[in-house]
């Protein structure tokens, strides 16, 4: 029996794979194990009903094993694992908390107006210290083989790249050349190509979370994609 899997559809294209890096985390174990799967596209500013009462809390991704719904991605990724361990991901113990802290600094980032506030050196410390660990223990972060962290952090890394690229023209330092070998290595991967959102949605998914930049967005923005995104229900 194919596995099914119902993950983010892109802000005003219901039709395409949406920017979630969480469900982009389930979708890339999927394909790193090689298994056939359903997926299910979920417009989550208009969620249907049959979703909610399988994810009454509305959230993607969630997966379908055993004729059973799981959701959240660390249970889904640690499930798979256990009922697919052919090729394993699993990440040795030591490794598996390696750039926990990345997302989070980037977050805060992003949504800083504050030049001073230290949220960029606090994301330029934790970058830092995965260029140290990549430069030891590299290419990946548990060494020659793709593991369940890589695919975990691959997904924020390439949000961190598109919507500060785009939002602060900001990019991650020249100096940091084992943090770019290793983006350029996970972004070029054919799963990682497969199972990412565009950049144009990307983008759409963090304009509406960062007040100061929704305006900023819908300047700049094509007429046809500006229309798209006002007409959709960002509440989500």
């Amino acid at each position: 029996m194919a596995l099914e899997i119902c993950v983010k559809a892109a802000v005003g294209a219901p039709t395409v794979l949406g920017d979630c890096p969480f469900s982009q985390r389930a979708l890339l174990t999927l394909e790193e194990k090689k298994l056939s799967y359903k997926m299910h596209l979920i417009n989550v500013s208009d969620k249907p009903q049959w979703f909610l009462e399988i994810s009454p809390e509305g959230k993607v991704p969630v997966l379908k094993v055993d004729d059973k719904w799981v959701a959240d991605s660390d249970v889904i990724v640690g499930i798979l694992e256990e009922k697919y361990p052919h090729p394993s991901l699993r990440t040795p113990p030591e490794f598996a908390s390696v750039g926990s802290n990345i997302f989070g600094t980037f977050v805060t980032f992003l949504k800083s107006k504050d030049a001073n506030d230290g949220s960029e050196q606090a994301l330029l410390n934790e970058l830092k210290a995965l260029d140290e660990h990549l430069k030891a223990h590299g290419p990946f972060i548990a060494g020659e083989n793709i593991s369940a962290v890589d695919l975990a952090l691959g997904p924020k890394l390439y949000h961190l790249e598109v919507a500060l690229g785009h939002f602060k023209k900001w990019t991650v330092p020249e100096s940091l050349a084992n943090v770019s070998d290793y983006m350029k290595l996970i972004f070029s991967r054919e799963s990682f190509v497969k199972t990412r959102a565009a950049k144009e949605f990307v983008i759409a998914g963090w304009a509406p979370k960062i007040w100061w930049i929704q305006n900023q967005f819908l300047d700049y923005a094509p007429i046809g994609f500006r229309n798209r995104y006002l007409n959709s229900n960002l509440s989500y």
